[in-house]
């Protein structure tokens, strides 16, 4: 009895064995991927067998829902010796197993030509019974700056506050900028202050120092772009030479005036005294 008893205690430990032993996954890769719109990513799925595996494999790559109450969707699936790569239709044409033979331990699939709705948590279930196991890889598609514009706001003189500005139309979150001035290799005038997240510097009480050409780049996890702008400071307006000038114009304008008053009271004088004498020779 006792033997019977520890045999079927090796049984039960070499099965136990067995199945800890048997299919796994291995794959090394990041749960958490980045990648651009447009790009392509491989999805990694690599996994090994045991001899107690001895069911058909299957392969399944699902996009799990984020509402419980809604069903995951089947992106692409390997059974029964063979690929259903148009299984899901937004990715027909689009995902593809990495290895023309699965069952050699590669489940990866490569997914091209990525669009931001690819975002999402993707499940990779290998089934051989007895075993299964899964993994889970979290992909965000994130869209690269577009070439922001570089522009100034405020008047480009001395003492006045300038705002540099540069702006990208399109780019994901978390999208940042930064200013260099690359002309003359010097920083930022001293006078500014840089906003890294609306894209700004504001120079204030602007020096002629100030003006060269100044480079700003739009960055995110996926991608940068730039922009240059040339600043040319200028001196102020000659404030004493418009008053003289506007007095100038005034005495101008009087002394034109007195003439035209001059010139009429004469004519008016002179219609008079030939009337005068128009009456005396009568």
């Amino acid at each position: 009895m006792d033997m019977r008893v520890a045999r079927l205690g090796f049984v039960l430990l070499s099965l136990s064995a067995g199945l800890i032993a048997g299919l796994d996954i291995t794959s090394t890769q990041s749960t958490s991927i980045e990648r651009a719109s447009g790009d392509t990513v491989k999805l990694d799925c690599q996994f090994t067998l045991a001899t107690i595996d001895s069911g058909p494999l299957d392969i399944e790559w699902s996009l799990l829902s984020s509402d419980n109450q809604k069903e995951d969707k089947v992106v692409i699936l390997y059974s029964g010796d063979r690929s259903y790569e148009d299984y899901f239709p937004p990715m027909k044409g689009r995902v593809h197993f990495n290895s023309a033979d699965p069952k050699n331990g590669d489940g990866s699939i490569n997914l091209t030509g990525l669009k931001s709705t690819d975002s999402g948590t993707y499940q990779c279930k290998v089934k051989k019974a007895p075993g299964i196991r899964s993994r889970k890889i979290t992909l965000i598609v994130m869209v690269k700056p577009s070439k922001p514009r570089c522009y100034t706001e405020g008047p480009t003189q001395e003492g006045k506050d300038i705002t540099l500005r540069c702006k990208s139309g399109e780019g994901s979150n978390p999208l940042q900028y930064s200013w260099e001035k690359i002309s003359d290799g010097k920083l930022l005038p001293a006078a500014s202050v840089l906003d890294p997240v609306g894209g700004t510097v504001n120079v204030r009480n602007a020096s002629a120092s100030a003006s060269g050409t100044y480079r700003c780049t739009a960055t995110n996890p996926v991608g940068t772009e730039e922009c240059t702008l040339h600043l040319n400071i200028t001196p102020p307006p000659n404030t004493a030479g418009i008053i003289a000038g506007a007095i100038i114009a005034v005495l101008l304008i009087l002394i034109i005036i007195a003439i035209i008053l001059f010139c009429c009271c004469r004519a008016r004088n002179r219609k008079k005294y030939e009337k005068e004498i128009c009456n005396e020779i009568r």
